[in-house]
């Protein structure tokens, strides 16, 4: 199967950008990606941060997207499956799946931010059990004429969902982790998994993805499960103009997530396997080097091809989600340069 490429779009805001301009500029981009032969758009879920986004509602831009476009795969990474209704959440993908004629890749997780759950009045400690519930659910309203069910936060009584999702069984699955105990765990499910490194490093990676396949064959899955990496990409005509154009955009984006992953060290329901407190100190002094060597991959469209080359091979990676503004603060003209080149220059060099 080829090397699938997307870019992980926050449909993000600046302070000067009005919210209209906001989504303008982001469906500008999406155009484009479908222009210039990009496989997927993946579409994050962010929540009460009205200065970085404006992609609350992930669905409704897929539907948007759907509709604009006729090749590009539509991706959810993540949809925040415990801070849904999953009978609500099912008709919406199947309507998407729907609309797209079978484009949809349902990609979900629980978020590591409990900020979002406590404005949502759900205990970010339930999310562990709300994530397996839903997803439990969703798989059955899909497949199912009519279904019952009965669990710890739900309970469905001859339910009969419509429409049902173009794909068979449902749209392809794959499921965020973070801690080193949920990638076994998703290997045993059988559904493809995403990883990223903004918490930790590329070279932190190698084994828990051996583990989520260990765990995979070890179920009797066929093959060897599917991988997929976020990290932030950028590429340049130059290797200067690589190096110093996202340097800002970088540096601000690990300062605000390492702050905001210091705050949620404290937050109800945040397990000490984590570490937040001092993965979000180290996030605040990384220095830009550190960032280039271990967390991004950035440079002219050869430098790019290779390194995405070498991470597939160390990785047996399936694919790849490019942050292309990490951290909002690139200009829209350099975001389109850089997914120009990625998709002209590099994405060919992978068939």
């Amino acid at each position: 199967m080829a090397f699938e490429f997307g870019m992980f779009h926050e449909f993000q805001r600046t302070a000067e950008l009005s919210q209209p301009a906001a989504f303008a500029r982001s469906f500008a981009e999406v155009d484009a990606a479908e222009r210039w032969g990009l496989d997927a758009m993946w579409l994050a879920e962010i929540h009460v941060a009205p200065e970085r986004s404006v992609c609350a509602a992930p669905l409704t831009i897929a539907g948007a997207i759907a509709a604009r476009t006729r090749r590009l795969k539509i991706g959810t990474a993540v949809q925040v499956l415990p801070l849904c209704h999953p009978l609500r959440i099912a008709e919406e993908a199947a309507t998407v799946d729907q609309i797209s004629e079978g484009r949809l890749i349902f990609g979900v997780g629980r978020s590591g931010f409990p900020r979002t759950y406590e404005a949502y009045g759900v205990p970010y400690g339930e999310s562990r059990e709300r994530f397996a519930e839903t997803l439990e659910i969703l798989k059955r309203a899909w497949t199912e004429d009519s279904f019952s069910y009965a669990g710890r936060f739900y309970k469905f009584d001859n339910v009969r969902l419509s429409p049902k999702p173009v794909q068979k069984p449902w749209p392809e699955i794959r499921i965020a982790a973070n801690s080193p105990d949920t990638f076994p765990a998703i290997g045993r499910l059988g559904h493809g998994v995403f990883v990223a490194v903004r918490l930790g490093t590329l070279s932190e990676l190698a084994p828990n993805i051996r583990a989520y396949r260990e765990a995979w064959r070890a179920a009797g899955h066929p093959g060897d499960g599917r991988v997929f990496l976020r990290a932030p990409v950028y590429v340049a005509d130059t290797a200067e103009q690589a190096r110093r154009e996202p340097e800002e955009s970088i540096m601000y984006f690990y300062r605000y997530l390492g702050e905001r992953l210091e705050d949620s060290a404290t937050r109800a329901g945040v397990r000490a396997i984590e570490d937040r407190a001092a993965r979000g100190r180290r996030l605040q002094t990384i220095t830009y080097d550190e960032a280039l060597r271990d967390k991004m991959i950035v440079g002219t469209p050869e430098a790019v091809t290779d390194r995405l080359m070498q991470l597939r091979e160390e990785l047996g990676l399936d694919g790849i989600l490019a942050e292309m503004n990490c951290g909002t603060k690139i200009p829209h003209e350099r975001v389109m340069r850089s997914l120009q080149l990625l998709c002209e220059k590099v994405k060919p060099r992978f068939n």
